[in-house]
């Protein structure tokens, strides 16, 4: 799961071609019901309020946020342990400055001595560990899509062999690999496709420069607004279509600045697209770590460089800042929760993760104190998913809550599978320690859903803030992104807050507070993945609620003091 690039393109692309699980089995406390009507605020937010919406109280702020500094007016005469949650993501920028001071260090690791000191089989790994790399320091940042994957070995194994030359052991896997390695010529060929029109969409784009350039010339401004534009004549025909391509652009909200934006947003996704690497059956960087990718007791393989290829990687960085950004630096942002220590666990590359990292990180996390594992990424298909399911039980067995993105594809994944999930079958869990999360947005009416979340009435527990989230990016910059990769740490923050104050309670105990505790949506919003389709905002999630950390921490209170 990455920075939902796709969808923002989408958006502005579009103005540019167009002017050219099971329920939850704990009864909902007494009081608990939280149920809010209240009008959407009307009048723009602030730079600043921006930057924080997912922060801020419905009730104070007319913004259905988490009600964060309620939060810690409730804790403020309370005392807090730590909480070690694990990031399993990109890389993570620990020297960020926003980061460094949450990092966690290994208490039993001397770093740089070569020597695996607390002998769990990973060499200083202070900050926590590279599953995508080797010993001599090597890494990996792009990959294959796991259905790249899947084709290539069906190819190596059936190659041009007819039905009837196939083994009857074999036959059912012999029908799956035909059935993706015709969808994956399909989106080869979409992709070619998409390469051209982003291609025309380019040429599109610097005509549109080439005409704001001219129409500020005859301006005599250097920055123009749609005022300017109205008493503006010229008897040059050519001239006269570019003031009437300004004019139409800048009408729809498009200035010279946001198309230079839009140019660079376009021309990083385009090279994603040309140089990438997620269709491409002949690539194998993986391989060449040296690990055997088919055998989950080859565990002990990676380094210690948990940062990655900063210049490439913010994902990981931007969620870890989600979470647990240090709050009282008076730098940048303000993670939701304090008393975090933020362990790296480098699994996800550009491109499908690979099960048997994940499964080795989420143990790897377990195994070293953490508490909470947030997991902000996702895929179609999971041909090792068993190694996955093992790790989250024994996560489970260990007292750990899993906080889990549901995926940016605006699918129903009661039907549509994504993995990691907690169910074999999309209907009984495994175990009862993974929270899925679907993102939404600060709008407080029907547009309350962000538009690109994955939703179930099974299979997602609960919405969190996932839209235009601030957080931390690589080199200590900031930036506002989105998807349901932002709405997972939002929710693992709220989680850590009521481990650390309240840690009697059980990882089970605490996903269930955080999905009884929100704030119950009694409207209908519009259903992600469509442009007008109406559905009662119930119907997306087990609980039909978003995420409140003052909610959430006040139901643990009266829980661990015995109220009813």
């Amino acid at each position: 799961m990455r920075i939902i690039k796709p969808v923002l393109y989408t958006a502005v692309a579009s103005l540019i071609i167009t002017s050219c699980k099971s329920i939850s089995k704990i009864p909902v406390p007494k009081g608990a019901e939280n149920v809010i009507s209240i009008p959407a605020k009307t009048t723009p937010l602030s730079e600043q309020e921006m930057q924080r919406w997912s922060h801020l109280d419905l009730l104070t702020d007319s913004i259905p946020g988490m009600s964060i500094a309620k939060a810690y007016d409730f804790i403020s005469d309370k005392q807090g342990v730590e909480v070690i949650v694990a990031v399993a993501d990109s890389g993570i920028d620990v020297e960020h400055e926003d980061l460094k001071d949450v990092a966690w260090v290994n208490p039993k690791e001397i770093g740089g001595n070569k020597i695996d000191d607390d002998k769990n089989g990973y060499t200083d790994d202070i900050h926590g560990w590279n599953f995508l790399g080797d010993a001599s320091g090597k890494m990996i940042y792009k990959d294959q899509l796991e259905i790249t994957r899947i084709v290539k070995r069906g190819n190596e194994k059936f190659g041009d062999k007819k039905a009837s030359e196939i083994s009857e052991k074999d036959k059912a896997a012999y029908q799956q690999y035909l059935k993706l390695k015709e969808e994956f010529k399909n989106v080869v060929d979409k992709k070619e496709q998409e390469i051209e029109n982003l291609k025309k969409t380019e040429e599109r784009i610097l005509q549109i420069e080439e005409a704001f350039t001219a129409v500020k010339k005859l301006a005599g401004k250097e920055r123009i607004t749609a005022s300017d534009l109205k008493d503006l004549k010229t008897d040059d025909a050519k001239l006269s279509d570019q003031l009437n391509m300004v004019t139409i652009m800048m009408g729809r909200g498009m200035t010279a600045e946001g198309l230079q934006d839009y140019k660079k947003q376009l021309k990083d996704y385009m090279d994603g697209q040309l140089n990438g690497k997620h269709y491409d059956l002949d690539f194998n960087e993986r391989a060449s770590l040296g690990d055997d990718l088919y055998d989950i007791n080859d565990k002990y393989y990676g380094n210690n460089n948990v940062i990655g290829f900063k210049d490439s990687e913010s994902h990981g960085t931007h969620v870890a800042g989600i979470i647990a950004a240090s709050r009282d630096n008076n730098l940048g942002v303000n993670g939701v929760a304090q008393n975090v220590k933020i362990m790296a666990v480098r699994v996800v590359p550009d491109g499908d993760e690979h099960d048997k990292d994940i499964a080795l990180g989420i143990r790897y996390a377990v195994d070293n104190g953490a508490k909470i594992i947030n997991t902000s990424f996702g895929k179609r298909f999971s041909p090792n998913k068993e190694w996955v399911y093992e790790a989250i039980k024994y996560a489970a067995k260990n007292d750990v809550l899993i906080v889990n993105a549901a995926g940016n594809d605006g699918k129903d994944i009661d039907v549509n599978k994504t993995y990691p999930n907690d169910s074999k079958d999309l209907i009984s869990e495994i175990s009862d320690n993974v929270l899925t999360i679907g993102a939404m947005s600060l709008n407080y009416n029907e547009n309350l859903p962000a538009t690109f979340s994955n939703y179930g009435k099974i299979n997602v527990d609960v919405f969190a803030p996932g839209v235009d989230i601030y957080a931390t990016f690589p080199a200590d910059e900031y930036q506002a992104i989105s998807g349901t990769s932002m709405a997972a740490p939002s929710a693992a923050g709220v989680a850590a807050l009521v481990r650390s104050y309240y840690p009697a309670l059980t990882a089970s105990q605490v996903k269930h507070i955080l999905m009884n505790s929100g704030i119950k949506i009694n409207f209908d919003v519009i259903k992600p993945g469509t442009k007008d389709e109406k559905i009662s905002f119930s119907e997306l999630s087990v609980s039909g609620r978003v995420v409140n950390a003052y909610n959430a921490l006040k139901m643990a209170d009266r829980m661990v003091k015995g109220k009813k």
